[in-house]
């Protein structure tokens, strides 16, 4: 039998401070690290606060999610030298796309393009955007 992951028994709770502390280092705040946690899992307010409080873990915390984003399949590229989109595992998958969107986040990107909203995302890797 396979052993789980340390990772998936990690809190969200323990990750979460280091989330909001990267995007704030970086100028942003901790209502846009909300917003990005919101559009891929659909926890918002008062939920992402319960998880936090009851230190769920991450694999409960992605199993529980109240909704996955149809458009997360659109999150791309790197992180810790891993393509996100090639991870196989659908839960350590779910947790490199938190992750990539906490990076654009603090790479400064604009939340449509993060949120990948009205195909913000769709830039051709040298040229302009394809409409």
């Amino acid at each position: 039998m396979e052993k789980k992951h340390r990772i998936y028994s990690m809190s969200f709770a323990s990750v979460y401070p280091l989330y909001v502390q990267k995007a704030e280092k970086k100028g942003r705040t901790k209502a846009e690290v909300d917003e990005v946690i919101a559009w891929l899992t659909g926890y918002a307010g008062a939920q992402l606060q319960r998880v936090i409080d009851d230190k769920t873990d991450l694999e409960a915390f992605f199993a529980s999610a109240p909704r996955m984003n149809p458009n997360v399949g659109l999150i791309k590229g790197v992180v810790c030298g891993v393509r996100v989109e090639d991870v196989a595992d659908p839960l350590r998958r779910n947790i490199r796309y938190l992750d990539k969107l906490i990076d654009e986040l603090a790479r400064g990107k604009k939340m449509e393009s993060i949120l990948r909203v009205d195909g913000a995302d769709a830039v051709a890797p040298s040229g302009p955007r394809r409409r």
